[in-house]
């Protein structure tokens, strides 16, 4: 039975969905600038999570949303002068060109929360008739200590957070705890009507609404970055569970540790950020997955060219393993162990580091089983099948015709043309093509060096 850590409880529960599929909600990105191999971290993560649930015969309606109105969105917005709407979309359309090249199986749905607008505002409608929200000059504030057991999910006390609470003036609260549901709009911003007058959301409400009109009250599983504890799904939770009235509002609340670079998280705000493309470029799609699946995800990972190395050629031992030809004149392999030991790791709140030891165990007997004449085509179908369960592709790099060297450069030189003339697309798609041709591109301040995977 498939067992998984409650961030709430603290504890390992067998999952139970609520009524037929599970119903899975991840807090995506919000997409004021290009995404970083954190957003990479945690949506494999997540993918693997909901990959082997479907092996193991559970159906799955995965949400993933996009913030797609925001303060930072506004703030990166009046920086370039780019229109919100415009910013949004171009991010959003290249994480999700990403997420392809990731071997990202796609959401169900992936709603966003200027499309959510007239839930939202329901919602909001709702905690004011039940007295838990209020309207201030045109914002409405969720009162936090309505809800009795507020900071459950992040272990703080209400008590302790008052006394550390920063009162700014220029808002209107009752309470500095208080958080926002509508903003009333200031000039410049984009703004929808409301019962309140024009404004927008607040972060935390648009995800309940995207995640009730999608899912229904209660869900089975809400993830995302342990960042996002608190205050984020804290607030969730509250705004959630106020609005219903049928605790809990997910079964199960499932964070994922965060990508370290030296001694501070990968964080676009720190400005510490490594492009997914570029790590795809340079490494390919299974070594990224090896990087990350080779930790637990509740564990921190910590980000190296050593790491990903190591990854890459992890990697390549699988799908040597997976495809290896061997003249068989004996018994055949039997991999039985090799997938017992690997569904008994996954069950156990997805410990990938023990599902991967397994199949390395499978992937070198098929290599002695080769050496020593036996039949290991079962044991390579397993493998397979095993490696797909943590989405790696196990793609053999396409041949490497070294005569093909200056018709590479000739390609290089005029992506890095059309890079300089800000014709990124179509540069984007000389690269995707290079990659595909098994070429490796490595951007730095000397030009465009490149080399064969």
């Amino acid at each position: 039975m498939f067992h998984l850590r409650d961030t709430l409880t603290g504890e390992k529960r067998e999952l139970s969905p609520i009524a037929g599929d599970v119903r899975l909600y991840v807090c995506g990105v919000t997409p004021y600038s290009e995404a970083h191999l954190g957003h990479a971290l945690f949506s494999i993560v997540f993918d693997v999570l909901r990959r082997y649930l479907e092996w193991r015969g559970y159906g799955v309606r995965h949400i993933q949303n996009f913030t797609d109105i925001d303060d930072k969105l506004i703030e990166r917005s009046h920086e370039t002068g780019t229109p919100v709407e415009e910013l949004a979309e171009r991010h959003s359309d290249a994480y999700m060109a990403q997420l392809t090249r990731l071997n990202v199986l796609p959401a169900t749905e992936y709603p966003r929360a200027t499309e959510e607008i007239p839930n939202i505002i329901s919602f909001i409608e709702g905690l004011v008739g039940k007295g838990v929200a209020y309207a201030s000059g045109g914002d409405v504030y969720y009162r936090v200590r309505e809800k009795a057991d507020y900071g459950k999910l992040s272990k703080r006390d209400v008590d302790d957070l008052r006394s550390g609470a920063r009162v700014d003036l220029s808002e209107l609260k009752d309470d500095p705890l208080d958080f926002a549901l509508w903003k009333g709009a200031k000039p410049g911003e984009p703004h929808w009507d409301s019962p309140w007058g024009p404004g927008r959301p607040g972060w935390h409400i648009e995800c309940s609404a995207m995640a009730m009109n999608a899912l229904g009250e209660q869900i089975d599983i809400h993830g995302g970055g342990a960042d996002l504890i608190f205050p984020h799904h804290e607030n969730e939770i509250a705004q959630s569970e106020s609005f219903t009235g049928k605790p809990p509002f997910a079964s199960f609340w499932v964070h994922n540790a965060l990508l370290q670079l030296g001694e501070e998280k990968m964080s676009k705000s720190v400005g510490n950020i490594i492009g997914i493309d570029e790590v795809l470029d340079r490494y390919g799609t299974d070594a990224l997955r090896m990087f990350i699946v080779t930790s637990h995800y509740r564990s921190p990972v910590a980000y190296s060219e050593e790491a990903l190395d190591s990854a890459r050629a992890g990697a390549e031992r699988l799908r040597q393993a997976a495809f290896s030809k061997g003249v068989a004149n004996g018994h055949s392999l039997d991999p039985t162990e090799a997938r017992e030991r690997f569904t008994e790791a996954m069950d156990d709140d997805l410990n990938t580091p023990r599902a991967l030891a397994a199949l390395f165990d499978l992937a070198r007997a098929i290599n002695r089983a080769h050496d020593e004449g036996h039949d290991a085509g079962a044991a390579q179908a397993t493998l397979r099948e095993l490696a797909g369960v943590l989405g790696f592709t196990l793609h053999e790099p396409p041949h490497r015709d070294e005569n093909a060297a200056p018709f590479v450069d000739l390609l290089v030189d005029l992506r890095s043309e059309l890079r300089e003339a800000k014709q990124y697309a179509l540069a984007d798609r000389v690269r995707d093509g290079l990659v595909e041709l098994g070429v490796e591109l490595h951007d730095g301040p000397e030009g465009t060096e490149w080399s064969f995977r």
